[in-house]
């Protein structure tokens, strides 16, 4: 067998075809389920055995670094060690890499920090301090999200100054310039800092882009439906000197749009690249069909799509169950009834099941009825390990020894463990260090050296400092000679954090376990030359997701979210909370696409299922609203009938059946009330709590009010449903 045949054997007509089409642009439209990592793979196999194409020259994204490994693992089997040489990653690995090698086009070092959420809303309230924003009347979450979303459009500060379209975002504006000044004095960049200056890069500098022009011939984008502006804008510059890109996803599944992820990327790909070939992958591998069939019952109901008629031959399958309980603790009382009955009668594991919802809110009745019953559970998108106190104090004392001019590491660790450094002493401390016109660092360091520290700042603190200086030039020193894990012990042993942690912590074994995971997670760094090993180490940590540490548990149920649950598949899926207002979530019912994109998140958490799918609501839900009974959500009713069951008589009180709602019919809305909404009028919602108002104009016969608010972010109000309070 040739190796081109072994490449292809197996596949489907649809399959080999995307596989073998190898010149020019190519649209791959992927069903779920329909083993699109696999053609992927084998396409990438067949470049590089049958065609030739050096494994160097091939670049393939995606968006998790879990699905970067699982693809690096299946391309090994397929190439053996040449897989070694081909750059698959992250769009933000990517970029990272590009910044490492080529920033200093753009004023960047190569050991500049990437901050993390906390870091950016520290440096974000900086910023808002030194322009005199008020931050109770200027959220700093919104202020973010604003500056965020101009960064994923391509939008520098002035660009968002010059095209602001409310007096909110003008404000934002002003923090914005302020914010990439203070991030340019820590060398540090935020992670949309990561697209942006990569296409700033490839756009101002020819001879850059020519290099990897020369680099790559082909540029292979998975879940392309997830891309924002800044994504595509890289794909096309990356692909532009060969136009051998081939991009693969389904506009079906396109739930990020709270991400700036643009669903016009795929549904215009064939605009942009008239000459582009179109395969579209329909047969499912994964669902039975029924459960296949009550999804695509479910998504044609959506507009902004592209068509195909997905099909299985698993033609086999029980119907797609659909129940109501009472209120949630009935909800999970009956999941994990369900969940015990399928292991004795069926022979399903516990970690065969997973229980999925909307929002995070959703998980604590769940955790507790698995403590209750001792039922094991793994929860997906707790607290991050990288964001654990200890674990992010040990990280910010290696961000600083690998980027001193770090300011927020540097403010994180200078008294910690405590070393009478305060609060206050750090304030006079910044502030000699501005009116001296040095980053933080650089202040210390002429202040250790004795070179006119500020006389407010007593000869007891000036001791301090420089005794904190001493640590990091020592620290900083070694780093040029031990691998990273020696330098974690150095970190731990000079600084005496263990000692720290059990005077302060009553679970201080469990921080420090912590610590020690960190240390365990540096091993694979060990063997790089150092201080190689330590900025890679700090790179992979920085852009970690929750899913990329999920890994498969036989006996644990997964709890998760709908979002987080995108590429994983269970043989048994339970959706939770199927209520007006949950899911869909309350904030899309006034907005077509936003409600088309809470069918696709209901539509992706079905397909997720391989053998039994579960639709579950309840009656009466304590979060959404205390006693008032919740209604059936709409999507139950876009399903088939023929294709859904109820279960067997469950143990707990039944106050009603599904088939037995009809859609609520919609209630009379008053007349709004805008007497003295104006902008920066405050407010109170009863979800969100306080905010400002940035805008009110009219939508038919209500007014939309876009609301900043403190925590929640920048949101879009109808003004007859959202029952905003005037405050002051």
């Amino acid at each position: 067998m040739t190796a081109a045949q072994q490449i292809v054997d197996g596949l489907n007509a649809p399959q080999r075809e995307a596989v073998e089409a190898i010149e020019g642009p190519l649209l791959i439209v992927a069903g779920p389920g329909s083993g699109k990592t696999r053609v992927i793979t084998h396409r990438i196999a067949y470049l590089v055995r049958v065609v030739g194409i050096s494994p160097y020259r091939i670049l393939a994204v995606t968006f998790t670094n879990k699905a970067a490994r699982e693809m690096k693992e299946r391309l090994q089997h397929l190439v053996g060690e040449r897989a070694d040489r081909l750059s698959v990653s992250t769009f933000h690995s990517f970029c990272a890499g590009v910044l490492r090698r080529d920033g200093k086009h753009m004023g960047l070092e190569s050991t500049f920090t990437i901050y993390d959420d906390e870091d950016q809303m520290n440096v974000v309230k900086q910023a808002m301090e030194q322009v005199d924003l008020d931050p109770k009347r200027y959220p700093p979450r919104a202020v973010q999200g604003v500056i965020s979303r101009a960064k994923s459009l391509l939008m520098d500060s002035h660009a968002l100054r010059q095209g602001h379209q409310s007096f909110f975002e003008e404000r934002a504006a002003s923090v914005y310039q302020r914010y990439e000044e203070l991030l340019a004095r820590n060398n540090g960049v935020d992670f949309d800092d990561l697209l942006l200056k990569t296409v700033q890069l490839f756009r101002d500098h020819d001879d850059v882009l020519a290099s990897y022009h020369r680099r790559y011939i082909h540029v292979m984008i998975d879940e392309f439906q997830d891309t924002n502006v800044a994504q595509y804008a890289l794909a096309k510059l990356l692909a532009g000197g060969h136009r051998n890109i081939c991009v693969v996803g389904d506009a079906d599944q396109s739930i990020y749009s709270w991400r700036h992820a643009d669903i016009r990327n795929i549904l215009s790909f064939q605009k942009d690249y008239p000459e582009a070939r179109t395969v579209t992958l329909a047969q499912n591998y994964r669902s039975t069909a029924p459960i296949l069939n009550a999804a695509k019952g479910l998504i044609s109901a959506n507009r902004m799509r592209l068509d195909k008629e997905l099909w299985t031959s698993q033609s086999e399958g029980h119907p797609v169950v659909v129940h109501e309980l009472y209120n949630e603790e009935e909800e999970a009382q009956f999941v994990l009834g369900e969940v015990d009955r399928l292991g004795k009668e069926d022979g399903f594991r516990a970690g065969d099941c997973a229980v999925m919802y909307r929002v995070n809110a959703q998980s604590r009745v769940l955790e507790e009825a698995c403590l209750r019953y001792g039922v094991k559970y793994r929860l997906v998108g707790g607290v991050r390990f990288y964001q654990r106190r200890e674990v992010k104090d040990v990280t910010s004392y290696l961000r600083l020894i690998h980027n001193p001019d770090d300011e927020v590491s540097l403010s994180r660790v200078i008294n910690v463990p405590a070393r009478g450094i305060g609060q206050r002493s750090l304030e006079e401390v910044r502030r000699w260090a501005q009116g001296q016109g040095l980053p933080m660092y650089q202040a210390l360091l002429k202040m250790a050296e004795g070179g006119g520290a500020d006389p407010l700042l007593s000869a007891r603190v000036t001791r301090l400092v420089s005794g904190f200086v001493d640590l990091l030039l020592g620290l900083t020193e070694e780093s040029r000679r031990l691998d990273v894990v020696d330098l974690i012990d150095a970190v731990l042993e000079r600084t005496g954090y263990q000692a720290y942690l059990q005077h302060r912590y009553e679970d201080s074994e469990e921080r420090w376990e912590n610590v020690r995971e960190l240390r365990n997670a540096a091993q694979e760094f060990r063997e790089l030359e150092p201080p190689e090993g330590l900025g890679l180490l700090l790179e992979r940590q920085a852009l970690v997701a929750d899913v990329d540490s999920y890994e498969e548990s036989p006996d644990a149920v997964t709890l998760i979210t709908l979002h987080q649950a995108k590429g994983l598949e269970f043989p048994v899926v339970f959706m939770v909370g199927m209520e007006e207002g949950l899911l869909p979530h309350f904030r899309s019912r006034d907005n077509d696409q936003e409600l088309e994109e809470e069918r696709r998140l209901c539509y992706v958490g079905m397909t997720r299922s391989k053998e039994r799918l579960y639709l579950l609501r309840s009656f009466r839900r304590g979060f959404m609203g205390g006693n008032a009974p919740s209604g059936p959500s709409r999507f139950l009713y876009e399903i088939p009938r023929d294709l859904t069951a109820s279960p067997a008589p469950a143990p707990t009180p039944q106050r009603s059946s599904w088939g037995m709602w009809e859609p609520p019919a919609p209630s009379p809305r008053p007349k709004p009330d805008v007497d003295g909404l104006k902008t920066g009028q405050k407010v109170r919602h009863a979800t969100f709590g306080e905010g400002i108002v940035v805008s009110c104009a009219p939508s038919g016969d209500d007014y939309e009010v876009t609301v900043a608010f403190d925590g929640a972010g920048v949101k879009r109000l109808l003004l007859s449903y959202a029952k905003l309070d005037r405050l002051g």
